[in-house]
């Protein structure tokens, strides 16, 4: 019997830096006021010329890269986005395509920024069914080309950037060991784009009202996500038939502090076991646990057999945590 799990991982953020104290420059907000509730000191934002492919490609080549396998022999894509380069095709075809990965099937995953962790459970079980032996899944969006720079409430929250894995097959007991997916669709307003789809189609009038940018009620969000991200990672790790103390590595969706350590808080773990990079990156959507998983690994936070959750949430509401050991 063999299970899924991951070869090789990449990542990918652009070069263009926007600090808090630039943000001071753009909109009524202040570098103390924006670290104390988010723990964001900058992001990484694409320049205008730069779309979520671009990123995708980059951090899938640097996972293949990784996992030593070749575009050639990669079975399947699946790109987690809710910034895609167009409503249609999907962007995984035209990574697809800008890889060389001819033989792939290739679709796009929405989940919001609990994207990763869907896209991670769906492959997998491409891998552990026999159907496939390489899966690349990728978490992308550029969030700031959706961001309303005239909503301080939002602005300073989002950055972009990209994360890729290779799942392939694993010993049974390695790899994937569970995984826990949900969602809670009585809180879809809370976090949205109101405009642009068969509801509130394209028009010069949604365009006014600014309709094709993110809208947030912000106290829903956090009060959702304060619950939701202990009890999901618990449930998974119950699932995996471990228990908290066996977690080496939480790695959280990167959206605030204040709720990464209340996730942290609700696991008993130790701020050594929780790794966080929102400092610098601010929330990157389906690409910020990827973007944290390629992090704790370069830094040694998660090395061969180490115990790794990783949990998010995201606009639907979505929620999902997977539990896994990693390559020895």
């Amino acid at each position: 019997m063999w299970n899924a799990g991951i070869a090789g991982i990449g990542s990918y953020a652009p070069e263009r830096v926007l600090t808090n104290s630039d943000l001071e420059k753009m909109v009524d907000t202040s570098d103390e006021w924006i670290r104390t509730r988010t723990g964001i000191s900058e992001r990484h934002i694409c320049d205008a010329d730069m779309a979520t492919s671009d990123m995708a490609v980059k951090a899938a080549a640097a996972a293949l890269e990784d996992a030593g396998v070749e575009a050639a022999d990669v079975d399947m894509i699946i790109v987690a986005t809710v910034t895609p380069d167009m409503p249609f095709p999907a962007t995984a075809c035209i990574v697809q395509d800008r890889l060389g990965a001819g033989k792939a099937a290739a679709f796009d995953l929405q989940a919001g920024c609990s994207g990763f962790i869907y896209a991670l459970t769906v492959g997998s079980q491409y891998i552990i069914s026999g159907a496939y032996r390489n899966v690349l899944v990728i978490g992308a969006d550029a969030l700031t080309k959706v961001t309303d720079w005239e909503d301080r409430g939002t602005c300073v929250l989002f950055g972009d950037g990209a994360g890729a894995a290779l799942l392939h097959r694993v010993p049974s007991g390695s790899g994937l060991l569970s995984f826990k997916l949900g969602a809670v669709g009585s809180g879809a307003d809370y976090l949205k784009i109101p405009a642009g789809g068969s509801r509130l189609p394209a028009s010069a009038d949604t365009v006014a009202e600014r309709g094709h940018f993110i809208k947030m009620e912000g106290n829903e969000v956090y009060k959702f996500a304060v619950r939701i991200m202990g009890e999901a990672a618990l449930m998974s790790v119950e699932e995996a038939g471990l228990t908290t103390e066996d977690i080496d590595c939480l790695i959280p969706h990167q959206a605030n502090i204040r709720i990464i350590d209340a996730a942290a808080r609700r696991l008993g773990l130790p701020p050594e076991k929780v790794f966080i990079n929102v400092q610098r990156y601010g929330n990157t959507s389906a690409a910020s646990i990827p973007l944290a998983l390629k992090e704790a690994v370069d830094s040694g936070k998660v090395g061969p057999g180490s115990v790794v959750v990783m949990v998010g949430f995201g606009a639907g509401l979505t929620w999902g945590a997977v539990t896994l050991r990693w390559k020895e």
